[in-house]
């Protein structure tokens, strides 16, 4: 018997249609999302490229999503420790004597190139005085106990002129219970001369619960307005890069079609996939948090930073970052597939079929718009302001402007004609497919766009929140005072200083109260006035004197100018008030007490040779009338109660001049207090919003920039094989990179246009929500140049892996 005639073993029978019958319901989700996410870790070094750029532009959104979720508790920690720090004054009046708990403490903080370096004096009076919190045990005179970064700061080169200023022996280091954040500048210092007869207050503890202040309506609506426009951008990366590989995904489910799944099939697997790479996002989200969550101690940010035990997410958030981020990324990719056809013989895009519908994209701008243009007026009398309308409002308008840019890339560049090679083919390019390079632009359209609206709320409300100070910064540029004062302290301080370098100018005074010492007024109470003592240099600098020497003694009334200057609506009144306590030939009682006898009076009678002459305000903006004496005049008698000041011009072309000042009054005496004069003054919740905008949008942009050179590296990585076959039929490399650089350019054009159109229009209609105008427009300038140089710099931080991918290894398949 041949082979031929040996029989074949029969086949299985085929299944029955009742037995093949496909699963379904959640059977068949969870099928085809497992296939998805299979597919999703499969395929190669494409497969796993594809997933890892996904899981990496997701988590970069993810984690700073966790970073914006911690932010209220390092907010709260910050104020914890900041009221525990701090020595409330009820505490303080309260001890009324010394016992074995007490402490007497003054308060010794300067300043130091800009920045506020925090210092209290301590005197222990007894053993149980409690020490400052973060401090074991209260510094002996003569030594100090330092923060981490103040002792980093006077060991190093850059604080010379501090250690010179804070020379006291450093024998510890504060703990974190101590600090307001790890960059803190603070330390304490032990005094065994410190007293409260002259600037000590005695106190018996640390730490107080304030009731923070009512934050400022209009500071309200621009706080809204910023978290919407620093995490919307946010978002739409996170879209963006959900999409990333949506070409190669869509020719992998036209196969899927050609085996046999149907519509559903193909979308359910879409969505594994789209799941698997965020979840995976999430995690790498996570792990590049906790990484910059230890780091964050280290780096300061606009004066800012954090310690890593407080950068800690609010759960509720942090739980809404977990399942809301995933759910998006499934509805984004079904909304994407929604404009494919896949195929079992391919995939049709509809964009290569018919135009973008432009009314649908302009629904969400217009429901944003029409939300802001009926929420209610809101001012600084405003007592509740609510957040929502606000923030869907601004959400709506920034997110539609992320919808109609696909449509503007698409409607210019389809009329482009001609031109060079490398625009021709970054031109096609656009055309053959526009809504990559638009989706890659569109974070930095929405955030530039957000930025203008708030520059323009930030330009108009100022106003509001500063004020003129009164002070004149061309006669000084500092202010000196101490709690204590006496002739003989108001002359070291003015030869001191007039000594120091860089000092051109010095105006120093004492001044206390003095009271009358005959019969009281019909309203009962004692006529009282001011006294000031100085030279007649200094007196000269504060008052018009027809001639003066010392041993002369003047009476200073106030003129039209200086009342309105003082806040004093009658000036004949207080005139005369000053004529009823400063009655040349009269005694008077130079400690001041109102008659109350706490202590002894110190009689001086006013010689009655005192003339009259006006005031006029000092550099600080104070007018001084009353009495105004020279040190001949009073002679050895004392001032209890009085206050030492002076006021010091530098010579600003002199490097470090202000820390000079500094140096030289911490000689004379730490508890004196030098204040900068500055001819305007900015309010602190207005301070802080801004500092918080600072922090925020160079942590945003930082995202942006990181963001979208995965994009671009994600968009090269699709395109590696068509380049290969280009430079290998003879296209120039250099041809190709321009290439690249417009099909960057031209969507970067646009959207900067229309983020400056939709910017200009956001911020009228939030100005009209607090009932202001814009004065200038052309805030938009330095954010647009902005925008664009963050997009250069991606383009050419590309450009390396362009020129890897453009060689003939990428022609070969797996």
């Amino acid at each position: 018997m041949t082979l031929l005639d040996r029989q074949a073993p029969p086949l299985p029978p085929l299944p029955s249609p009742a037995t093949a019958v496909a699963p379904t319901g959640l059977r068949a989700w969870a099928r085809d999302l497992a296939l998805g996410m299979r597919f999703a870790v499969s395929g190669g070094r494409e497969g796993w490229a594809r997933t890892a750029l996904t899981a990496l532009g997701v988590g970069l959104g993810v984690a700073l999503l966790f970073a914006a979720a911690a932010v209220p508790g390092i907010l709260d920690a910050r104020e914890a420790r900041s009221q525990a720090l701090d020595i409330p004054s009820a505490t303080s009046q309260a001890v009324g004597g010394g016992s074995t708990d007490t402490f007497i403490w003054a308060d010794a903080g300067t300043e130091y190139r800009g920045d506020p370096v925090s210092g209290r004096l301590l005197r222990p009076e007894g053993a149980d005085a409690p020490p400052p919190p973060g401090v074991a045990k209260i510094p002996g005179p003569g030594e100090m106990v330092v923060s981490p970064a103040l002792r980093d700061l006077l060991a190093s080169s850059e604080g010379t002129l501090l250690a010179q200023r804070l020379d006291d022996r450093i024998v510890g280091t504060i703990g974190e219970s101590g600090l307001v954040d790890p960059g803190d500048l603070r330390y304490y210092a032990g005094s065994s001369t410190l007293s409260v007869d002259a600037a000590g207050v005695r106190s018996s503890g640390y730490g107080h619960e304030a009731s923070a202040a009512p934050f400022n309506p209009l500071l309200v609506v621009l706080v809204i307005l910023m978290c919407v426009v620093l995490l919307v951008p946010v978002g739409i990366f996170i879209a963006t890069a959900v999409r990333f590989g949506g070409e190669r995904r869509d020719r992998r489910l036209a196969a899927l079609r050609l085996v046999g799944a149907d519509v559903r099939t193909v979308r359910r697997i879409a969505a594994g996939e789209a799941l698997f790479g965020t979840v995976a996002g999430l995690a790498a989200g996570a792990a590049l948090f906790l990484i910059s969550r230890q780091l964050v101690g280290h780096i300061r940010l606009w004066g800012f930073s954090a310690f890593p035990s407080d950068v800690v997410p609010e759960p509720r958030l942090a739980l809404l970052i977990v399942l809301a981020v995933p759910l998006a990324a499934v509805l984004v990719t079904q909304v994407a597939l929604s404009s494919v056809a896949i195929e079992p013989l391919g995939v049709v895009r509809d964009t290569g079929l018919r135009r973008r519908r432009l009314w649908w994209r302009l629904l969400l701008p217009v429901i944003g718009i029409a939300i802001l243009a009926t929420t209610g007026r809101v001012d600084a009398a405003t007592t509740s302001v609510g957040p929502f309308p606000i923030a869907v409002g601004a959400a709506c308008v920034l997110i539609g402007l992320a919808g109609l840019l696909p449509w503007l890339v698409e409607a210019v560049v389809s009329r482009l004609r001609g031109g060079p090679v490398p625009w021709q083919l970054a031109t096609r390019r656009l055309q053959l497919s526009s809504g990559t390079a638009a989706r890659a632009v569109s974070g930095i359209t929405v955030a530039v766009a957000g930025a203008i609206a708030l520059q323009m709320m930030f330009g108009v409300m100022q106003k509001d929140f500063l004020q003129l100070t009164g002070q004149d910064t061309d006669r000084a540029d500092f202010y000196v005072s101490g709690e204590y004062g006496d002739s003989a302290l108001a002359e070291r301080m003015i030869q001191d200083f007039r000594d120091t370098k860089g000092v051109s100018k010095v105006i120093g005074t004492v001044e206390t109260y003095v009271v009358a010492t005959g019969a009281p007024t019909d309203q009962g109470w004692q006529p009282t006035t001011s006294l000031t003592v100085g030279s007649c240099a200094t007196l000269k600098d504060i008052a018009e004197l027809p001639s003066c020497q010392d041993g002369d003694t003047f009476v200073a009334h106030l003129d039209s100018r200086a009342a309105k200057r003082v806040g004093v609506a009658g000036v004949e009144e207080q005139n005369a008030r000053t004529d009823e306590a400063a009655t040349p030939g009269k005694e008077i009682d130079l400690t001041g007490d109102y008659g109350e006898g706490r202590g002894k009076p110190v009689l001086w009678t006013l010689p009655r040779s005192a003339r009259t002459v006006t005031a006029f305000p000092d550099p600080m903006g104070d007018v001084h009338d009353g009495i105004l004496v020279t040190p001949g005049a009073l002679g050895p008698r004392g001032l209890p109660g009085a206050t030492a000041t002076a006021s010091v011009k530098v010579d600003r072309e002199v490097p470090d001049a202000a820390e000079y000042v500094r140096g030289t009054a911490a000689d004379i005496d730490p508890t004196l207090r030098v204040r900068a004069l500055q001819n305007l003054e900015r309010d602190k919740q207005y301070a802080s919003v801004q500092s918080g905008l600072q922090v925020g949008g160079t942590l945003t942009m930082m995202l942006i920039a990181a963001s979208m050179l995965v994009s671009q590296i994600e968009q090269l990585r699709e395109r590696r094989r068509l380049l290969s076959v280009l430079v290998a039929f003879g296209t120039r490399r250099a041809t190709l990179a321009w290439s690249v650089l417009w099909q960057t350019a031209v969507p970067v054009v646009l959207g900067t246009g229309l983020a400056i159109a939709g910017g200009l229009v956001l911020g009228e209609f939030m100005l009209g929500i607090i009932g202001k105008s814009i004065g200038d427009w052309w805030v938009f300038v330095p954010y647009a140049v902005v925008g664009a140089s963050v997009i250069l710099l991606v383009t050419l931080a590309s450009l390396p892996p362009l020129w890897r991918m453009m060689r003939p290894e990428g022609l070969r398949t797996e």
